[in-house]
């Protein structure tokens, strides 16, 4: 598991995890969330999740509040 902070959230279901390191902010969509229900994340929250490979490149997957 990785490790993260929300930085920005849309009201489409989907947002962008800023990760230590990396330049590039990783995507990750309500459907990739366990434990937890969009509704209650906010942005800078931490979070771990697991890296994927999609077709639009990396994405964040088992994505749960820290």
């Amino acid at each position: 598991m990785q490790k993260g902070t929300i930085v920005r959230l849309t009201d489409k279901g989907y947002g962008f995890i800023s990760r230590e390191g990396e330049k590039k902010d990783l995507f990750f969509h309500s459907n990739e969330l366990s434990g937890a229900e969009y509704s209650q994340l906010k942005e800078g929250d931490a979070v771990n999740f697991e890296v994927a490979d999609g077709q639009k490149g990396p994405y964040a997957t088992k994505v749960s509040l820290a």
